[in-house]
C-alpha cells in the first residue's frame, strides 16, 4: 500500500516540459493506454506486496526486519534514481527509457515470484526499482511530450482516474490471487500486463527526445545519495538483530551520513546536479518539501504494519485486507475535481493547513480500534477520513510546489518532490519499525509478567519479539496458558500501532502548522530566504 500512494507532484512533471511536436490524434490513445498501463502495473504490485507481507513471513520465515527490506529496498533504488532515470529518458528517448523500465520491472517481478528465500526476493525487490525510477518519469514525460498544453489537462485526469482505479481495483486482486494460488501469482501477474506495453510502445508510441537536456548527467550524486541512504537504513533497520550497542550499526549510520554530507557538496559544485541546492533558498519550496516529507512518512510507517493489523491480528483474508483500504483511493478519486478547486478558490494556503487536519483525524479513527470488532466501526470511518484528508492535501501541494520556484525549475522541482515522498516512506519504515519493535516487546513482557511461565519460556518470547504479531507461541505450555500468550501477543501489536499512528497524528499536526508558516497566503513570485 505504501508504494501506490498517489505522488504530489505527478502532474507538475507533466506539465514541467513544454510540448514540442504534438503525436498525431490516432497516437495518442496508444500513449495514454501505455503509460496508464505502466504506472498501474507499479501501483498494483507495490501494492500487492504489502498484504502479502505477513504471508511472505511466514513462508519464507523472514523476520520483521527481512519485511521492511523487501519494502524499502524498492523505496531506496526509486527514490534515489528517479530524477536520473528522467534525465535518461530526455537525452537517450523517452520512449526508449520507458520500455527499458518497463522490461527491467517485468523481469524482476518474474524473479520475485520464483524467489526461494527472503535475501532473493530483496534483490529481486531492489531491480524492480531501478526498473520504477525509469518507468514512472518516463510515463509522464510521455505525456507532456505527447499532448499540447490545452490538451494536457484531460490527458493528465484520463490518466490519474484510471491510475487512481487500479490502485482500488489492484489489492482486490492481488488479494485474492494471494489466497487462492500464491503470493508468488502477486508478482507473476505483471509479466501479461508489462508484454502488453512494451508491444504497445514499440509499435505505437512515437519517440521523442529533449534536444536542451544536459550532456553530463549526476551519476556521482545518484550514487551517494543511494548509498548514504542505504547505510542509514541499513543501521536503523538491522538494530532489532544487531543491538543498540553494535559498532557495526553506528558506523553504517555514521557512514551514511558522511556520504549524504559529501551528496550535498556535490550538488552544490557539480553543472548539472540531480537536486540543484538553489531550489531550497525558496522558503515556500523548503516548506513544501517539508509537509511533503511528513504526510507520506506518516502514510508509509502506519500502511506498512496496518496489513499486519489486520491479517495477523484481527484475523481478515487476504483479499478482505486488501480491500479494507479501497474507500481511501475511491476518495482520492472522487473528490479529486472538488480538491483543485480548492485551490483556486482559496488558494493553496488554507487547503494545505486543514488538509493535515483531517488526516490527523483520520490516523486518530485508526488508533481506536482493539482486536475484533466490525470493519464498518472499525478500520472503515478511520479509511473514509484519510482520504478525505489526503483529497484535500495533495492537488493544493502539487500547486504550492510548482508556484516556488522559477519557470525553468518546475520540472526539477517536481521530480526532487516526488523523490522526497518516496523516501518519506523508506525512512519511516525504518524509524517506526524501531519504536514498534521496542513498544512490542516491552508490552509483551508487562502483558506475560503476571502469567505463570517457565523461565524458558519467558525467553523464548523475548527472542521470538522481533517477529512482532508473528510471533510463535512457546511449546509446552497448558491450553489456558498458550491463549493466554496468543492474546498478549495480539494487544502488544495493538499497543505498538497505536503508538506509530500516535506518532503519525502528531507529525500530520506538525505538517499543518509548517504549511501555516511557509506556505504564502496568494500565489506570487518564489520567496526568497
Amino acid at each position: 500500500m505504501t508504494a501506490s500512494i498517489p505522488q504530489p507532484c505527478d502532474q507538475g512533471v507533466i506539465y514541467a516540459k513544454p510540448c514540442v511536436s504534438p503525436c498525431r490524434q490516432q497516437a495518442k490513445v496508444w500513449v495514454l493506454a501505455a503509460t496508464i498501463l505502466g504506472s498501474s502495473t507499479v501501483f498494483i504490485s507495490n501494492t500487492v506486496i504489502n498484504v502479502a507481507l505477513p504471508t511472505l513471513q511466514s513462508q519464507l520465515g523472514a523476520t520483521a526486519s527481512d519485511t521492511q527490506w523487501v519494502m524499502s529496498i524498492y523505496s531506496l533504488l526509486q527514490g534515489s534514481l528517479v530524477l536520473v532515470g528522467g534525465a535518461l529518458g530526455d537525452r537517450l528517448g523517452r520512449r526508449r527509457v520507458f520500455v527499458l523500465g518497463v522490461g527491467l520491472f517485468a523481469i524482476a517481478s518474474l524473479a520475485c515470484g520464483f524467489a526461494d528465500s527472503v535475501n532473493s526476493l530483496i534483490f529481486a525487490r531492489a531491480v524492480q526499482g531501478m526498473g520504477g525510477a525509469l518507468l514512472i518519469p518516463g510515463s509522464l514525460a510521455i505525456i507532456s511530450a505527447s499532448f499540447p498544453e490545452n490538451e494536457r489537462g484531460a490527458a493528465i485526469g484520463l490518466w490519474s482516474g484510471f491510475t487512481a482505479i487500479s490502485t482500488a481495483i489492484g489489492p482486490i486482486l492481488g488479494g485474492w490471487l494471494i489466497e487462492t494460488l500464491s503470493w508468488r501469482w502477486g508478482f507473476w501477474m505483471n509479466i501479461p500486463l508489462t508484454l502488453a506495453i512494451v508491444v504497445i510502445s514499440l509499435r505505437l508510441v512515437p519517440e521523442s527526445y529533449d534536444s536542451n537536456a544536459p550532456k553530463q548527467l549526476d551519476y556521482i550524486g545518484a550514487l551517494l545519495v543511494a548509498a548514504g541512504l542505504g547505510a542509514v537504513v541499513y543501521g536503523l533497520m538491522e538494530s532489532s538483530n544487531l543491538g543498540f550497542g553494535s559498532w557495526l550499526l553506528w558506523s553504517a549510520i555514521a557512514l551514511g551520513i558522511f556520504l549524504l554530507m559529501a551528496f550535498v557538496r556535490v550538488e552544490t559544485h557539480v553543472r548539472n546536479p540531480m537536486m540543484p541546492v538553489s531550489l531550497f533558498r525558496s522558503r515556500m519550496f523548503v516548506g513544501t518539501n517539508l509537509l511533503t516529507l511528513l504526510i507520506y512518512a506518516n502514510l508509509g510507517g502506519v500502511l506498512f504494519f496496518f496489513p499486519f493489523n489486520l491479517i495477523q491480528v484481527q484475523g481478515y483474508s487476504t483479499t478482505a485486507a486488501s480491500a479494507a483500504l479501497v474507500p481511501f483511493p475511491l476518495m482520492m478519486f472522487v473528490l479529486s475535481r472538488w480538491s483543485g478547486g480548492l485551490v483556486d478558490q482559496y488558494g493553496a494556503r488554507k487547503p494545505l493547513m486543514f488538509g493535515p487536519l483531517v488526516v490527523a483525524l483520520g490516523y486518530g479513527l485508526m488508533i481506536l480500534p482493539g482486536v475484533g470488532g466490525s470493519y464498518w466501526l472499525t478500520f472503515f470511518p478511520a479509511a473514509l477520513v484519510l482520504g478525505l484528508g489526503m483529497a484535500i492535501s495533495v492537488a493544493p501541494l502539487t500547486t504550492a510546489v510548482m508556484g516556488s520556484v522559477e519557470d525553468r525549475y518546475v520540472g526539477t522541482a517536481s521530480g526532487v518532490n516526488n523523490a522526497v515522498s518516496t523516501l518519506a516512506s523508506l525512512l519511516a519504515i525504518a524509524l517506526l519499525g524501531i519504536v514498534m519493535l521496542v513498544v512490542f516487546s516491552s508490552s509483551l513482557a508487562a502483558q506475560t509478567a503476571s502469567l505463570d511461565l517457565p523461565e524458558a519460556a519467558r525467553q523464548f518470547l523475548a527472542d521470538q519479539a522481533v517477529n512482532l504479531a508473528a510471533a510463535d507461541v512457546p511449546s509446552g505450555l497448558s491450553p489456558s496458558a498458550q491463549q493466554a500468550v496468543e492474546t498478549a501477543i495480539n494487544w502488544a501489536f495493538v499497543v505498538g500501532f497505536r503508538t506509530v499512528v500516535g506518532i503519525a497524528v502528531g507529525l500530520a499536526l506538525l505538517g499543518s502548522a509548517i504549511a501555516a508558516v511557509t506556505i504564502e497566503r496568494q500565489p506570487s513570485r518564489p520567496q526568497r530566504i
